[in-house]
């Protein structure tokens, strides 16, 4: 099984993902690693991507999905994944499950200011939640829980636990 672990920029999708793919003990992987280095340049001066930007980054997620399915891998990867259409280019069969991290502006602009050695800051946030198409089949957690608690609720979810 692979889970994609979303949501905007500052939701939690590495610490989470991680913390799932430990107790799980999957492999995991950070999409933020598959950005072309002009997407990275782009992102840490808060200019928003465009859908042209993601392409390549999608197309380069899609074959690790298929590859890891291929080999009877599972995984967990932590990705934006903000749109439908990103979605569904992300979703190669039934061996995909997503899993949405919602949370407030509020606590997330929070989360971002106190956040220090990543790429992606606050300025990208309004852009995000701009793009977000909340997904209709997710597993969709509250991001005001612990990063244990919401790991707990996912496994759950998941029938893992």
């Amino acid at each position: 099984m692979i889970a994609i672990v979303m949501g905007v920029v500052g939701a939690g999708k590495t610490t989470v993902g991680q913390l799932l793919a430990s107790q799980l003990g999957w492999e995991f992987a950070d999409a933020d690693d598959f950005h072309p280095q002009s997407n990275v340049e782009k992102i840490r001066h808060g200019i928003a991507l465009t859908d042209e930007d993601r392409d390549p980054w999608l197309d380069h997620l899609r074959e690790a999905i298929v590859r890891w399915i291929a080999e009877g891998k599972s995984v967990v990867l932590a990705c934006s994944a903000l749109k439908r259409a990103y979605r569904a280019k992300l979703l190669p069969g039934p061996h995909v499950r997503f899993v949405y991290l919602k949370g407030s502006a509020a606590l997330i602009a929070d989360r971002l200011r106190s956040r220090h050695g990543h790429f992606a800051g606050e300025s990208i946030l309004a852009s995000q939640l701009a793009d977000l198409e909340e997904p209709e089949k997710a597993i969709t957690v509250d991001i005001s829980d612990t990063p244990e608690q919401i790991v707990s609720e996912i496994k759950k979810a998941l029938a893992m636990e």
